[in-house]
């Protein structure tokens, strides 16, 4: 089964290029979901408690996602504590997913990742292929912006991931998403139409 990683930095069309291809029936992988999922975990409830303070939890102990954005992305170091603590569990997770996806004879997985890095230390080490999705920093802050994210918190986190230029230097395809969204969808429809063939 082959893996194909779509990596993009916020609001640069990333879920717009995977939903492309689960409409060709592809299954999705979406780690931004595996991650929100892990922090229902016990364990991790007790560990993210702990490093980061009660009041990322409301009344009835379900995490505010953005009372633990706003201290666990406002510097390096304190996104490292929040990744020490939920990367090894989203990492079992997506393995355990992969397998059951295999073992049900799907030809190839999407896998949305937002934090990608490099190829070599993280979950993308397996992948066949890296499609990148970029778009104009302006382009990004807005769409996340109109999606309903803070603005400060936007800039916050695309300061924390790496630029296009390290993702293209990481991808076997790469897609612009400067234009419509079905100019982005008709591009990547037109990609795995191709790759398709070699399955």
């Amino acid at each position: 089964m082959k893996t194909l990683f779509v990596v993009g930095g916020m609001g640069a069309g990333k879920s717009t290029a995977s939903k492309v291809l689960l409409e060709q029936g592809l299954p999705l992988i979406d780690l931004d979901k595996v991650g929100h999922d892990i922090h229902d975990w016990d364990t991790v409830k007790e560990e993210i408690r702990e490093t980061f303070g009660d009041d990322v939890y409301d009344e009835n102990g379900k995490i505010i996602r953005s009372a633990l954005a706003a201290k666990a992305f406002v510097s390096p170091a304190e996104t490292r504590k929040l990744n020490r603590i939920t990367m090894p569990r989203i990492e079992d997770a997506y393995h355990d997913r992969v397998a059951e996806l295999k073992a049900q004879g799907h030809k190839a997985v999407v896998v949305e990742y937002s934090v990608f890095k490099n190829r070599s230390g993280s979950l993308a080490y397996s992948a066949d292929v890296v499609i990148a999705v970029l778009a104009p920093l302006e382009k990004r802050i807005a769409r996340a912006v109109a999606s309903g994210f803070d603005e400060a918190d936007v800039r916050r986190r695309i300061a924390q991931q790496i630029t296009d230029a390290e993702r293209i230097e990481q991808a076997d395809v790469v897609f612009n998403n400067d234009g419509t969204p079905e100019e982005l969808r008709n591009a990547v429809l037109s990609w795995w139409l191709d790759y398709e063939k070699t399955l």
